[in-house]
C-alpha cells in the first residue's frame, strides 16, 4: 500500500449490515410454542422500549466508544426508525454513508427474561434489500477510506457480503465477518451454500457464535477451542468463537486457545453481548494488542454490555469508564469521545420525535374502538345525572395530563376535579363519594401509587375509567371501561421519556371530552358562561 493510500484511509473501521431498532420487552421467561405469559413493566413504566441495535451498528458503536473512527454504509429508509438510528450514529461520532431508498428500516422484537436470556424476532427491511450492485454503485469509495472493514451474516444478502469482501481484498483492507446466525438459517434466506462457503473463506477474521460454528464443524464436538481449530483448518483464516459465559475460543497463526469472559456485576440483558465483544476486539487490534489481549478487551465490553438494557453503547462516557474498569491490560491511547451533537442534530432529533408521535397516534386512531368512548361517556353522564362527580388522577407525567383533562372536562360541560393519586390513601380520597367516577391515567397500568388510589376509590363506591397503554394491565382489569392510549415508541434519542404516550393520553381524553360535550348538549352560550374571558370568551360571545 502506498503512503498516499494510507493517508487517504481516514476511517479506522467501516461496516455494512444490520442497523436495527430493537423493541424490547421483559418476560418472566422465554416462551415455547403455545405458551402465554404477562409482560413485565420496564424501568420508567410501559411494557416496550425502543433501543438502537443491529449486529454491525452495535459493534461499530463499541469500537467508537474505544476511540476508533468508525463509519457505516448501506441501505436504509427515510422513516422514523431510520431517523432514530441515524441520530444515534451522529451522537456516537459514527460517520454514515447511507442510501435512503429502502422499503423500511430494520427492526426487531426482543423478549428478555429474568435471567437475561432473550428471544429475537427480526424484520430486516432495507438491509435485506441490499444487492452487490448497490454496494458497487454507491459505497465502494467510502469502503476504500477504511483501514478495516466489517460485515455480517445475519440480515445482509450474501451477494452483498461477497462484493464488500471483494472490494476490500482488491484494496488490501483486512476484513471481518460476524456469522451471527447458524448456516441453516442463513441458507437459503440470504443466499446459497456455495456463497456462504466463499464468504467464510474470503474474510481475514471470522467471528461465529458457538451455535453457528457447531453447524459448520459437527465432527469437532462441543468444545469451542476444538471447533475453532477445525474451522481454521477448513477456511485458513483467523477464527474467534464467542461462547457466552465461558468466554471465547481463538484459532490464529500466533495464538490458539481460550480467553475467559469477564464477570458482570449483574446480568440484565444479554442482547448484543457478542456485538460488544467484537467491537472491543476490533478496538484492541487497532490499538496494537495481540489477539489474546484484544479478545480480553472484547470480553470487558461484553460484560459492560450485559449489565444494562440494550445493546448499543448510547451512554458512552459511563460505559467507557466501565470497560476500562473491567480491562486488565495496558493503558489504551483512547481519543476523546465525540461531541454530543453537530450542526442540525438537535433539529433532526426534535422533528424525529414529532414524526414518531404522529405515526404512533395514527396507529392508535386505527385501532380505537368507538364503543369504548360510548361506554365511557354513558358511565360519566349517568353519574352526573345522579349527582356524581368526576375525578381525574395519574402519577408522574400522567399527573400533569390529569390536571389538563380535569380542566378541559369542566370547561366543556362535565364538572371534574383533580385527584392526587399519592395522597388518595392519606385522606384525599375523602373528595370521592359513592356514585362518582374516577378517570385513572397510566401508560403501564401497573404504577403502584395509582393502583392504590383506584383501590381506595373503589372502596368508596366510585366507578373507574382507565386511560392506559396496557389495556390488559392491573389497571385495565380493575376498570369499568378502558380507553386504549398505547404507543410502541416514545421518540427521542433514548426512546424512554413519555412523549408519544403522554400525547396519546392527552388526545384520548380530549376525544372523551368531545363525546361528553355532545352527550350533555353543551351550547355556545353554555361554553361562554364557563369561559367569558380572553380570546375564547370573545369567540364564544
Amino acid at each position: 500500500m502506498s503512503a498516499r493510500e494510507r493517508a487517504g484511509r481516514d476511517l479506522d473501521v467501516v461496516g455494512i449490515g444490520s442497523m436495527v431498532v430493537d423493541r424490547l420487552h421483559r418476560s418472566p421467561r422465554v416462551l415455547g410454542a403455545d405458551e402465554k405469559a404477562r409482560l413485565q413493566p420496564l424501568p420508567g413504566g410501559g411494557h416496550r422500549a425502543s433501543f438502537v441495535g443491529g449486529v454491525v451498528l452495535n459493534h461499530l458503536g463499541w469500537a467508537s466508544l474505544l476511540g476508533l473512527r468508525a463509519g457505516i454504509f448501506g441501505k436504509q429508509a427515510d422513516d422514523a426508525e431510520g431517523r432514530f438510528l441515524r441520530a444515534a450514529m451522529e451522537r456516537s461520532g459514527i460517520e454514515h454513508h447511507l442510501v435512503l431508498d429502502g422499503s423500511a428500516s430494520s427492526s426487531a422484537e426482543i423478549f428478555v427474561d429474568d435471567a437475561g436470556g432473550r428471544a429475537i424476532y427480526m424484520a430486516p427491511g432495507a438491509t435485506a434489500e441490499t444487492t452487490a450492485e448497490h454496494v458497487r454503485a454507491h459505497h465502494a469509495g467510502f469502503l476504500r477510506r477504511a483501514r478495516r472493514v466489517t460485515t455480517e451474516v445475519s440480515q445482509l444478502p450474501l451477494e452483498a457480503v461477497l462484493e464488500v469482501l471483494r472490494i476490500a481484498r482488491e484494496a488490501g483492507i483486512p476484513s471481518v465477518v460476524d456469522l451471527d446466525v447458524p448456516p441453516s438459517d442463513a441458507v437459503p434466506g440470504l443466499g446459497s451454500p456455495e456463497e456462504l462457503d466463499i464468504v467464510l473463506r474470503s474474510a481475514d477474521l471470522v467471528k461465529p457464535s458457538k451455535a453457528a460454528a457447531r453447524e459448520l464443524a459437527p465432527r469437532a464436538g462441543t468444545d469451542a477451542a476444538a471447533i475453532a481449530r477445525a474451522l481454521r483448518e477448513r477456511y485458513g483464516n483467523t477464527v474467534v468463537i464467542t461462547d457466552g459465559e465461558a468466554g471465547c475460543a481463538v484459532a490464529a497463526a500466533g495464538f490458539e486457545g481460550r480467553v475467559r469472559a469477564r464477570a458482570a456485576k449483574e446480568v440484565v440483558d444479554t442482547t448484543g453481548a457478542g456485538d460488544a465483544f467484537l467491537g472491543g476486539l476490533l478496538a484492541g487490534l487497532h490499538h496494537g494488542l495481540d489477539l489474546a489481549a484484544a479478545a480480553r478487551l472484547g470480553s470487558a465490553c461484553g460484560a459492560a454490555c450485559i449489565e444494562r438494557l440494550g445493546a448499543f453503547p448510547d451512554d458512552a462516557t459511563r460505559l467507557r469508564a466501565r470497560v476500562l474498569e473491567l480491562w486488565d491490560g495496558p493503558a489504551l491511547p483512547l481519543a476523546p469521545l465525540p461531541a454530543a451533537s453537530d450542526a442540525g442534530a438537535a433539529a433532526r432529533e426534535a422533528l424525529g420525535a414529532l414524526d414518531v408521535a404522529l405515526e404512533e397516534l395514527a396507529l392508535l386512531r386505527g385501532r380505537l374502538e368507538p364503543a369504548a368512548f360510548e361506554r365511557a361517556a354513558a358511565l360519566i353522564r349517568s353519574a352526573a345525572v345522579n349527582g356524581g362527580r368526576v375525578h381525574v388522577t395519574g402519577v408522574g407525567k400522567p399527573e400533569h395530563v390529569a390536571h389538563y383533562a380535569a380542566s378541559l372536562l369542566a370547561s366543556t360541560g362535565t364538572p371534574a376535579m383533580f385527584l392526587h393519586a399519592t395522597e388518595a390513601a392519606h385522606g384525599s380520597s375523602g373528595q370521592i363519594v359513592a356514585g362518582d367516577v374516577v378517570v385513572a391515567i397510566s401508560n403501564s397500568g401497573e404504577t403502584l401509587e395509582l393502583r392504590q388510589a383506584v383501590e381506595v376509590a373503589r372502596a368508596r363506591g366510585a366507578r373507574v375509567v382507565a386511560v392506559t397503554g396496557a389495556p390488559r394491565s392491573s389497571l385495565g382489569r380493575e376498570a369499568d371501561v378502558v380507553l386504549d392510549a398505547g404507543v410502541a415508541r416514545e421518540g427521542g434519542g433514548l426512546g424512554l421519556a413519555p412523549r408519544a404516550s403522554a400525547a396519546a393520553e392527552l388526545l384520548v381524553l380530549a376525544a372523551l371530552s368531545a363525546a361528553l360535550e355532545k352527550v350533555c348538549g353543551l351550547t355556545r352560550a353554555d361554553y361562554h358562561a364557563r369561559h367569558p374571558a380572553g380570546t375564547l370568551g370573545e369567540k364564544s360571545r
